[in-house]
């Protein structure tokens, strides 16, 4: 089930994407960090209603953001559709024991679908350049991938923007 997040979830989320941090770092993968995702950044997405949580048999074992705001560090990619109405998916996590069950694709179904029935141009997104993963995830579902931006805080490698347009 995705749901809207209720705050007093927020310190399960960070420790959701605590393990998913730790469990990229084995596989060296720096793309979180002790930086981010943060509370004050749980506690936005909260206060915007933009935080959802996946749960299974009553346990969140996933998040993921859903918002019409552009962050500044997407300004100079030139995206598929103007700069309007359009839907951004950010913190997308699944702890580590339950991920490769289909759970992160329940997800994007389910921002794919929000993203249609509330009218969005497109979804945009980004991924960590050195997670080749996650870039093959979005590839497969349709995502074209755009140029590349940086969030010092996190890496000194860039990460990539995508972009899907919505079919109504």
């Amino acid at each position: 089930m995705i749901r809207l997040a209720k705050k007093e979830e927020i310190l399960k989320l960070l420790a959701i994407t605590k393990a998913c941090a730790e469990d990229m770092i084995s596989r060296n993968i720096f793309q979180w960090n002790e930086h981010y995702p943060s509370i004050v950044a749980f506690d936005n997405d909260l206060k915007r209603n933009e935080l959802y949580v996946l749960t299974s048999e009553n346990v969140i074992i996933g998040c993921i953001v859903l918002t019409p705001n552009m962050d500044e560090e997407y300004l100079p990619i030139k995206w598929l559709t103007p700069n309007e109405n359009n839907l951004y998916v950010h913190r997308l996590a699944i702890h580590p024991k339950f991920q490769g069950m289909g759970f992160a694709q329940k997800l994007m179904d389910f921002t794919e679908a929000f993203a249609i029935k509330n009218n969005y141009s497109s979804i945009r997104l980004d991924t960590f350049s050195k997670n080749d993963r996650n870039q093959k995830f979005y590839e497969l579902r349709g995502y074209k991938k755009l140029g590349t931006i940086y969030f010092p805080k996190q890496s000194e490698f860039p990460f990539y923007c995508y972009e899907r347009l919505c079919k109504k």
